[in-house]
């Protein structure tokens, strides 16, 4: 019974800790502002969720709008704003989409488009880089009476210029001499384009001008909180699925612990139900002992340099006190060593040389214990290969 308890307690204890862990992980604010996506998911500052948020809280219905712009034609187009925010449009579904929008304003809707991306889903747009390149952000100048222009000054990034003049197309705002706010009419409905998003960020919506211009965009007509605002996520890949929704998460560190928990439930109760036995004692062998206490040592160390180093003045005393090979020639480059070996024991002992080459290198550079490994048993063949032919040449 007292088993029994200790078990369950055990059992609710880790279940806890898996439930705060997996609460911290999905509540937690993230450490780093490196998303710069600008949805309604995002709270960096690069995001629009402040804009999301502050809609609803006015009284407007606002929705994210995850379904492709063909059920656009199911709305009450002239009562919805449908606001864009450089969508990611494949090129191949590009005349889909700018024939699904150029509906949706015939009937009466209000697009805002925000970025580069409107050349190919706007009807009727013309959008190129810009002319001018400003370091940091711009401050626009209005042109015009209507109520974009009204908002004021607007500090922008100037990231594309409006290049469709047409007379239907009204500049609201300025970049120096780039349109980076028009309007225009189409059909029945009304479309904004706003060259960068920056004013619609929860960074840049903090500023009185940029928050003007946001509502100002989203209601023209002057209907207020009866318009409805819908927010497409459609084109920039939110995910629609729970398992989607874990991208970001530190699901590898949560693993780790729950296999840590797991661990430590096998080892807390099979340790304690297995047969009792006697620990395995292994006979004594100073050598290897010896020799494994060193080689683990080396390895802490890294010592590697120390394992090549050795193996070369072995294989260099060889060649001085048993080949004859004068110290002079053996401080000298490898061809030199090659060439000396050469009249001395005929055949080609560019290797060899290569591989002294090699150890003297690697006296000032930490080698992987790999290619130490076959550094060192390199430079033993060489010396073994030498050894039988000096045997040899002494006793024919």
């Amino acid at each position: 019974m007292k088993a029994n308890r200790e078990r369950k307690f055990v059992l609710l204890f880790c279940s806890a800790v898996l439930l705060v862990i997996v609460a911290v992980s999905f509540l937690a604010p993230p450490d780093d502002d490196s998303d710069k996506s600008p949805t309604t998911y995002n709270r960096g500052s690069a995001g629009i969720k402040a804009a999301y948020l502050l809609l609803g809280e006015m009284g407007y219905s606002t929705v994210r709008w995850l379904h492709p712009p063909s059920e656009l034609a199911n709305l009450d187009a002239a009562h919805t704003t449908l606001i864009f925010a450089e969508p990611v449009v494949p090129v191949e579904q590009q005349q889909a989409v700018r024939n699904d929008i150029a509906a949706f304003l015939q009937r009466g809707g209000r697009v805002l488009m925000i970025g580069p991306q409107a050349d190919g889903v706007l009807p009727d747009a013309g959008v190129a880089e810009p002319t001018q390149v400003f370091g940091k952000l711009c401050l626009t100048t209005p042109e015009g009476r209507g109520a974009l222009a009204h908002a004021g000054q607007v500090s922008t990034t100037n990231r594309a210029r409006w290049t469709a003049m047409t007379p239907a197309v009204h500049v609201e705002q300025w970049c120096g001499a780039d349109a980076v706010v028009v309007s225009y009419r189409v059909g029945a409905g009304t479309v904004v384009w706003w060259s960068s998003t920056m004013p619609l960020t929860n960074l840049g919506l903090k500023d009185d001008a940029s928050l003007k211009l946001f509502l100002a965009s989203v209601n023209g007509d002057g209907e207020g909180a009866r318009r409805r605002v819908l927010f497409d996520e459609y084109f920039h890949g939110v995910p629609g699925s729970l398992a989607d929704y874990t991208h970001g998460l530190p699901l590898t560190q949560i693993a780790v612990q729950v296999a840590l928990i797991a661990l430590l439930l096998v080892l807390s109760f099979g340790r304690r139900n297995s047969p009792v036995r006697l620990i395995a004692r292994l006979p004594r062998t100073s050598p290897i002992e010896f020799a494994e206490s060193m080689g683990q040592l080396y390895r802490k160390a890294r010592a590697t340099q120390v394992a090549t180093d050795c193996a070369r003045h072995r294989l260099l005393h060889f060649l001085a006190q048993n080949c004859g090979i004068a110290r002079s020639i053996l401080q000298d480059d490898s061809a030199a060593l090659a060439e000396a070996l050469g009249k001395r024991f005929a055949g080609d002992w560019t290797t060899l040389a290569d591989h002294l080459t090699q150890a003297n290198e690697a006296r000032y550079q930490s080698l992987a214990p790999s290619s130490a490994l076959a550094l060192v048993k390199a430079l033993d063949r060489d010396l073994t290969t030498l050894t039988e032919l000096t045997t040899h040449a002494n006793h024919p």
